[in-house]
């Protein structure tokens, strides 16, 4: 496991959402509003707590979902018990396929569309939430886990 690339790749939602979600922007303003968040909230939140949090569940979401959907080569790995010599033949022959940021970025939009957009969509359709929110925090996870598989790809 390559802990750089899957440290740095863990802190692009926290990147993006600086820009995706400042009420500068056009997205932040829209966020703002559908969501009632308020500078009184936000003073009154503890924000050390929340970005250490997202950090490290940006890092768990990083290791054990974004790198196995990416780095194809994980499926050898599981062979490695049973039938090391598959897996050595395997790792061997391909290595080094599908290792460029396109594809790691395309596997972390398939992300974002399959995983993220459903369930954003689901619970937003739940709490009576308009679909600009939903739509805008799936775009923000879609272009994050684009940009995340993109680094483990590359790097890893």
């Amino acid at each position: 496991m390559n802990w750089p690339a899957m440290i740095v790749a863990s802190f692009v939602p926290m990147v993006i959402g600086f820009i995706w979600y400042n009420p500068k922007t056009p997205m932040g303003a829209i966020w703002v509003k559908e969501t009632g968040i308020t500078d009184e909230k936000m003073k009154n939140s503890n924000m050390a707590v929340i970005m250490g949090l997202s950090i490290f569940f940006c890092l768990v979401m990083t290791i054990m979902i974004v790198s196995h959907e990416v780095v194809h080569q994980w499926g050898a790995f599981s062979l490695l018990n049973k039938h090391p010599e598959e897996a050595q033949k395997i790792l061997t022959t391909y290595a080094d396929e599908f290792r460029t940021f396109g594809h790691g970025a395309l596997h972390g939009t398939f992300l974002g569309i399959c995983l993220i957009f459903p369930v954003f969509a689901t619970n937003g359709m739940f709490e009576l939430r308009s679909w600009k929110l939903i739509l805008i925090n799936s775009a923000y996870w879609t272009i994050s886990l684009a940009i995340m598989g993109g680094i483990i790809s590359a790097w890893y």
